[in-house]
């Protein structure tokens, strides 16, 4: 048997690796649950819909490449850094080409997002510039984000719990319980991908001078919390059913479950950074699936 040549990142894959896809599902998940919630009250605008989730998905790559940028210019990317960052040291980018496109992409969500204003409300406006905002100072800025313990929370707030209240009020111009109960799992998920990266990362990042959560709870806590943001995502839906929030449909989100025990198992049984990546993918993919079958839950529930 011949021997097998690793894949090389060249031409349009290596700007698509730049881009970090697998976290993409960060932002287009709750644009979708956002606008699933809608369908109770009316029938949703497809035109508002797809302008949000585009918009959404340019300020999520855009705060990828922001982090590219800063983590190359404080040297925290090199050559043996582990996962898909590390673009500039590794495929050759100019570190000037990845923070004009980032601030390029900026501008491209703030020009969908004032169509958003003129079909909706002008305070989407505030709401979308805070996002943008947030997005560079997670990794930009004299205290960058990422370097503290608040990673988690406010990728969670933002990526996770904001996006589906805004995808929600545009379509309906308010903000209902039932939108603000639901989208609390998947802003609990969405940081759940936040610590899964920086449970991969933590030695490194400690070496580096890094305060994120896992470094100042330690691995073994830190593998707890992240399963217990797990078991709490599932029984927070079991709630809402109860209290009768929301029908039994929702129920099908323990379809993914199975892709929550593999995460936890494999954060349980692996310690080096290389050995996580399957971890951290299985994190990215449980949000990705918890928030598909939630969104699907209530389609079936208004349909059926």
């Amino acid at each position: 048997m011949g021997e097998i040549k690793p894949e090389k990142n060249t031409g349009l894959m290596k700007w698509w690796k730049m881009m970090r896809p697998h976290t993409l599902s960060a932002s287009f998940v709750p644009v979708a649950l956002g606008t699933a919630l809608v369908l109770p009250l009316k029938t949703p605008n497809v035109t508002l819909f797809a302008a949000m989730m585009i918009a959404s998905m340019l300020i999520q790559i855009a705060t990828n490449l922001f982090n590219e940028y800063f983590d190359f210019k404080r040297g925290l990317d090199n050559q043996d850094s582990i996962g898909i960052g590390g673009s500039i040291v590794r495929d050759g980018f100019h570190p000037k080409t990845i923070l004009r496109l980032a601030f390029a992409l900026c501008f491209a969500a703030m020009l969908i997002g004032v169509y958003i204003c003129a079909i909706s409300s002008w305070w989407i406006a505030l709401a979308g510039l805070i996002c943008i905002l947030t997005g560079y100072l997670y990794s930009g800025g004299p205290y960058p984000i990422a370097y503290t313990p608040f990673g988690e929370l406010v990728s969670g707030l933002f990526m996770g719990v904001f996006i589906i209240w805004i995808s929600f009020y545009i379509q309906t111009e308010t903000l209902s319980l039932n939108c603000i109960l639901i989208s609390i799992p998947i802003g609990l998920l969405v940081g759940g991908i936040n610590m899964a990266n920086n449970i991969r990362d933590l030695t490194g990042d400690k070496e580096k001078g890094r305060r994120t959560l896992p470094i100042l709870l330690g691995r073994p806590k830190s593998i707890i919390l992240l399963a217990g943001i797990f078991a709490f995502s599932y029984v927070w839906i079991i709630a809402l059913m109860l209290f009768g929030v929301e029908s039994a449909w929702l129920l099908i989100v323990f379809a993914s479950l199975p892709k929550a025990i593999q995460a936890t198992k494999l954060f349980r049984n692996k310690t080096k950074a290389i050995q996580l990546m399957p971890a951290m993918k299985a994190t990215a993919q449980l949000q990705t699936l918890f928030g598909i079958l939630l969104s699907l839950g209530l389609v079936l529930d208004y349909f059926i």
